[in-house]
Order: C-alpha cells, then structure tokens, then sequence
C-alpha cells in the first residue's frame, strides 16, 4: 500500500487529492509543524534526509519531490487517468505544467510569504516580488482557455499548480485573475478534494 508522510498545511495535501481522484488505497503518517517555527518536525528527517513533506513510499522506493511524486503516481498507478496520452501535443503541454508550478511560479510566491515576515526590512523588494507574482498569475490567467490547464479534463498538472494559486490568493488576492479564481472553487468543489480534506486534517488554504 501506498504511504504518504503528511505535514499539515503543506504541499502534501495535493498528494491527498491525486489519490482521492485515482481512488488508490493509501496510508496517512500524520506530522505537525511546530508551534512557534511552523517547521516540520524532525521525525521526518528520518524518513528522508531532507526532512521535508510530502513524502511517498511505495514498497522500496520513497520520493519526496512533489512533481516526480504526482508523475510516479499517475505513470505507475494511474491507469491512463489525470494525464493526457504520451506522445501527444496534450501530454508535452502537461509535462510543461507539471513543472511549472514549482520550477518557477512557486518563487515568487514564497518570497512574498518570507520577505513579509521581515517586515519594514522586506520593504523595498515588495514591489519586484509583486512585478513577479503579477507576471506569473497573469500568464496562467491567460492560458485558462478551458476548465482545466490541458482542456476540459482534470489532470495531476492541475493538482499540482493549485497550491501555488491558493497559497496565492491567501497571500495577494485574486482579483484580477478572475479566472484562476473560478478554477480554484471549481477544483475545491470536487468530491476528491474535500475528502482529501477531511482525511488530511485542518488546512489553511482552502
């Protein structure tokens, strides 16, 4: 059975998601971040020397990047479902995506939530950091020609950008991407993802 090591309020809960959405059976290790750093604990460490969530084992093998992790998932236990075939125009766009989300539209969201914690010595990159998440939210609000980002279907692409998009609304607002925003509650309205909620715990995010 699959094993995920779970951090609330974390990138995990994606992992959550996709599983709920394969209906594949699946073992929850739930960790907690600590009270007053908001960090992992140090129990996970050991179940990767990152010490980082979300983490997947499957048998042997543990992979704790969520992209590989979301990939691995759908190639090995999808059963051609939340990936358009290989070898399409649909699947290298997907592919594109998929990485996307925390190969570049992720920094300048994360930026945004550490230069803030510095308060007025965060001050002067505020606006660069905003240049940043505007060009990147304003890019993917433009490419949300249809429902999802590959056409009118779910896939682990969209899984994966949603939490970039949630942490973004969180932390700047959607309104000017009035699209990103309708996606964001279509996707929370689905089934999968309020039981990947409920089994996951509180989460701030939506």
């Amino acid at each position: 059975m699959l094993q995920v090591h779970h951090l609330n309020n974390s990138r995990s809960q994606r992992v959550l998601w996709l599983l709920e959405e394969l209906e594949l059976d699946y073992e929850i290790v739930k960790y907690q971040r600590d009270a007053t750093t908001n960090l992992a604990p140090p129990e996970l460490a050991k179940v990767h020397p990152l010490g980082k969530s979300p983490v997947l084992v499957d048998g042997d093998r543990t992979i704790a990047e969520s992209g590989a992790l979301l990939d691995y998932v759908v190639r090995r236990h999808g059963g051609g479902r939340l990936a358009p075939k290989p070898g399409t125009e649909a699947h290298e766009t997907y592919l594109e995506w998929l990485h996307y989300a925390e190969g570049s539209a992720m920094l300048p969201v994360m930026l945004k939530l550490l230069i803030g914690r510095l308060g007025e010595g965060g001050e002067a990159l505020i606006p660069r950091i905003h240049d940043e998440i505007e060009k990147h939210f304003g890019y993917m609000e433009n490419a949300l020609t249809d429902d999802y980002f590959v056409g009118s279907e779910l896939t682990a692409a969209d899984v994966q950008l949603t939490f970039v998009l949630q942490a973004g609304r969180m932390l700047y607002g959607l309104d000017e991407f009035p699209k990103i925003a309708a996606f964001l509650d279509r996707v929370q309205a689905r089934p999968a993802y309020r039981r990947a909620i409920e089994k996951g715990g509180e989460y701030a995010f939506g």
